[in-house]
């Protein structure tokens, strides 16, 4: 860690740099290359600003106080969250602008800022798979890795296939929860297949984490519609989330309940469960669904969420060796396929022209299958023992890699 970390945090970053100069200009560049201000593309810029800006809130801060339900891993889960995020949306930015581009100058316009977010978000949906079982420097090689690949299943679902996934349920969210679970599936610890003593949260914790929870859900209709390419399905967007996300509350606050002892609601999944709603409607928000057809994703959402939360993650932990930490595949991987699955239904149903129900299975399949390989190979490339691993008595603690001496001392302190 003394030296290996700041040493690739280092090189990356000169090498973005020198992508950058090689590679990127501001859009007025090509627009206007008498240097005279085009009003349109300006306007365009700032109406979108917003929405980037509601999609930069979920980036850093939702996802980063998600993160933090863990008792002594909250710095590592808003940190990390950080560095992930700063170095994706570069690399991000200038791979999906190659290959859009066709390898020619790529030029910076608002929703390559919001597509750049967006790949971002991917590698973070994957981190909460391996949460407190990998270093940071491992974490900046799989957003590397991840990122790239992305990149290509989103250019071979949007440009070849020409399907239609404008919330990304299956080019984000069900890839990201795959490629996650992949890795994790190859990083197994058989230490820690009985839990681990850090592996746990307390009130203050889960307490953060619910606040990166309300941020997600109050922002998710801004990132289901910031890039659709027309106000007409912006608008469908936007209402289709909205009721989506509402319903979802409501099926998962129940099945909590009915599956919960005595009846008493459980915070994890009240965190997570409550935003598969935005998950599952994103693939067919711009579709002409109708409001109560949002409802009804949105409520499959809430229930399969809840059910993948109390049954399916200690299955994968103690039969498939698949040590979920944030329960991702119930979040972000099984609303994901709901959002696939969905718009095909929708598709069939005639309320879409934009695409076919062939073209809509393969983007589904596609993203899934591209996930897995990518997560194994990117799970082998991990595994190697030099990248300040930490070892098993120190997974979920943030001792290993940041100074918290006030913290323990603070602890001490009040205990006496």
């Amino acid at each position: 860690m003394k030296s290996i970390f700041p040493l690739m945090a280092i090189g990356l970053e000169l090498a973005m740099i020198i992508l950058f100069h090689l590679f990127v200009h501001y859009e007025s560049q090509e627009i206007t290359p008498h240097h005279n201000t085009s009003t349109s593309t300006k306007e365009k810029f700032f109406e979108l600003y917003p929405l980037f800006q509601d999609v930069h809130v979920m980036i850093f801060i939702g996802f980063g106080l998600l993160m933090t339900f863990l008792e002594k891993y909250g710095f590592s889960g808003v940190g990390i969250n950080l560095i992930i995020a700063a170095l994706g949306l570069q690399w991000g930015t200038f791979v999906q602008g190659i290959l859009h581009s066709w390898g020619k100058k790529i030029h910076i316009d608002i929703k390559s800022m919001i597509n750049a977010d967006f790949s971002t978000a991917t590698v973070l949906i994957s981190f909460g798979a391996v949460l407190g079982k990998t270093s940071p420097t491992q974490m900046l090689i799989m957003t590397i890795i991840e990122i790239a690949i992305f990149a290509g299943n989103e250019f071979l679902v949007a440009e070849i296939f020409k399907a239609s996934d404008i919330g990304a349920s299956m080019t984000i969210h069900a890839f990201g929860a795959y490629f996650g679970l992949a890795v994790a599936g190859v990083l197994y610890r058989s230490g820690l297949r009985r839990g681990h003593a850090n592996e746990q949260s307390v009130y203050r914790s889960d307490l953060f984490a619910m606040i990166g929870t309300l941020f997600l859900w109050v922002f998710w209709p801004s990132f289901n519609s910031a890039i659709a390419d027309t106000e007409e399905g912006q608008y469908r967007a936007i209402v289709n989330t909205y009721f989506s996300l509402a319903a979802c509350v409501l099926t998962a606050y129940a099945f909590s309940s009915l599956v919960g002892h005595y009846g008493k609601l459980d915070m994890v999944h009240i965190q997570n469960a409550t935003l598969a709603g935005g998950v599952a409607v994103g693939t067919c928000a711009d579709m002409e669904i109708k409001p109560y057809g949002s409802m009804i994703i949105g409520s499959i959402a809430g229930i399969i969420s809840v059910i993948g939360f109390k049954f399916l993650t200690p299955l994968f932990a103690s039969k498939l060796r698949i040590q979920d930490t944030c329960g991702v595949h119930n979040l972000h991987g099984l609303p994901g396929v709901l959002g696939g699955l969905a718009s095909i239904v929708a598709v069939a149903m005639g309320v879409s022209d934009k695409s076919t129900m062939a073209m809509q299975a393969a983007a589904l399949g596609s993203s899934i299958g591209t996930a897995i390989f990518g997560g194994l190979i990117t799970g082998a490339i991990l595994k190697l023992p030099i990248w300040d691993q930490p070892p098993d008595e120190n997974c979920y603690d943030d001792s290993v890699y940041w100074e918290v001496q006030y913290i323990l001392k603070y602890l001490t302190r009040t205990v006496k």
